[in-house]
């Protein structure tokens, strides 16, 4: 692993939101070496948006974390605006999906898909 390690303290995944990636890996047959790539993008109601997808490909520059067998992959970008970040699965309801609890978020949308800093 070339990656740079991080601090468990610096960003989080529940043990919740580690069992739904393990299952939407093992359901789409997604490889075990393959992480969960999480980032930052513009746009969105608010200015910023988490993007979430499977990646095969560690880059030397990604923060990487694991969580029983599970791999975060995060570039240094993205970690900016989520140091922090406990990443959460919710299935209550108001809906099913992964819930990011940013404290760098001044702002967010009503859908939680997009927030400012």
């Amino acid at each position: 692993m070339t990656g740079t390690e991080l601090k468990t303290s610096e960003i989080e995944i529940t043990d919740k939101a580690v069992k739904e990636v393990a299952r939407i890996k093992e359901e789409n047959n997604i490889p075990a070496e393959h992480g969960l790539r999480i980032g930052v993008k513009g746009g969105g109601c608010s200015g910023l948006t988490y993007n979430l997808g499977f990646d095969g490909e560690m880059k030397d520059s990604d923060t990487v974390i694991e969580k029983s067998g599970v791999k975060l992959f995060i570039d240094p970008k993205s970690l900016f605006y989520i140091t922090g970040t406990v990443l959460d699965f919710s299935d209550g309801l108001n809906g099913k999906g992964f819930v990011f609890n940013n404290p760098n978020a001044t702002k967010t949308c009503g859908c939680g898909e997009s927030f400012g800093v």
